[in-house]
């Protein structure tokens, strides 16, 4: 389905994507509306609740990015029907609640709307990836994702950052990558959006298992080898689900991979590092959304029905269960047979 043609059309007949929708007024969605607006785009910044919306048009600041004032450009609001005049929707809410947030918003969305997610997850009721649920919650949308290594604060102030932004139309992924790509982010474009979803759902399990290692005490070379072995494990369900072997390989799968499994500055990084310390699940979320969280056992029981060995997300899935302590996981994935590396 094609783009929505705006009065800014150039002789080419390509869209110009002006005015963007971002749905989500959190640490990410802000970011990435501060990023559109340095990318020349007019931006209604979009949350549900109205004392946030006042607070982000009285201060121009976003109270989860310090630093980050809102330009002119952005402009917060709180009804759903100011979304009816976008050109292009980034969707900036979890996994979890992609499917409630679209069906808010269906009734203002256009026939043939670009919709993005910025999720990073699988629906643990469903199994579906982001744009699958789009697709379903918003069949008169154009579903696309955004992915790969960043931080909302890295984004905000303007540090140098690249994303992949993949639709199943090429020409649209092209269109909507050049709108939002500027001086500081650079996207990539792609039209493998299996690929772009599986590697940044999977890559969040695996920065769990890498700070596990961590909280553990373990070293740096049991996290190398954790993350080495878990993308393999992320290479083997990715190629199971079509997604190509160039997109696993980009920003979106190891580019994520490496960045998520570093630091802790990585939401589920930092969740399996609390576990390594011996804290419960709920401790270890501390009030913050680790993603993976909710993917493990959903990415686990997608990989056990098409018989995908997936060692590391099993371990990690279990410990999050609490079937078994973070030392016996461990134990259990050292103890595994000897065998060759592929």
């Amino acid at each position: 389905m094609a783009p929505r043609r705006t009065q800014g059309e150039g002789v080419s007949g390509q869209a110009r994507y002006e005015t963007i929708g971002v749905a989500g007024a959190g640490a990410f969605g802000t970011a990435l509306a501060l990023a559109a607006a340095r990318a020349g785009c007019r931006v209604l910044l979009w949350a549900r609740d109205e004392e946030t919306v006042a607070s982000l048009r009285d201060r121009r600041e976003a109270p989860r990015l310090p630093g980050a004032r809102l330009p002119d450009a952005i402009e917060p609001v709180s009804d759903i029907a100011a979304l009816g005049s976008v050109e292009a929707l980034i969707l900036a809410v979890p996994t979890q609640a992609l499917r409630s947030a679209s069906t808010l918003l269906a009734s203002a969305l256009p026939q043939g709307l670009p919709v993005i997610s910025a999720a990073k997850g699988i629906e643990q009721s469903s199994g579906r990836f982001t744009t699958q649920i789009i697709a379903e919650a918003l069949p008169q949308a154009v579903p696309a994702v955004l992915s790969g290594p960043s931080f909302a604060a890295d984004i905000a102030c303007g540090l140098p950052t690249a994303l992949t932004l993949a639709c199943a139309d090429a020409g649209l992924a092209k269109g909507l990558a050049e709108a939002l790509n500027s001086s500081a982010l650079r996207i990539y474009h792609s039209n493998d959006p299996r690929g772009v979803e599986i590697g940044g759902a999977a890559k969040n399990v695996l920065a769990i298992a890498a700070g596990i290692a961590i909280g553990l005490g373990l070293g740096e070379s049991a996290r190398a080898a954790l993350v080495a072995r878990g993308f393999s494990e992320l290479r083997r369900f990715g190629e199971a689900h079509g997604a190509q072997a160039e997109t696993l390989m980009g920003l979106s799968g190891l580019g994520d991979v490496v960045l998520s499994c570093a630091t802790a500055q990585s939401r589920n990084f930092a969740y399996g590092q609390a576990l390594g310390q011996g804290r419960s699940p709920t401790e270890a979320a501390g009030g913050r959304l680790a993603e993976g969280a909710f993917t493990a056992s959903v990415l686990v029981q997608m990989a056990r029905a098409q018989e995908i060995d997936m060692p590391i997300a099993e371990a990690v899935a279990s410990v999050i269960a609490g079937t078994v302590g973070v030392r016996e996981a461990v134990a259990d994935l050292l103890a595994r047979p000897v065998r060759a590396e592929n």
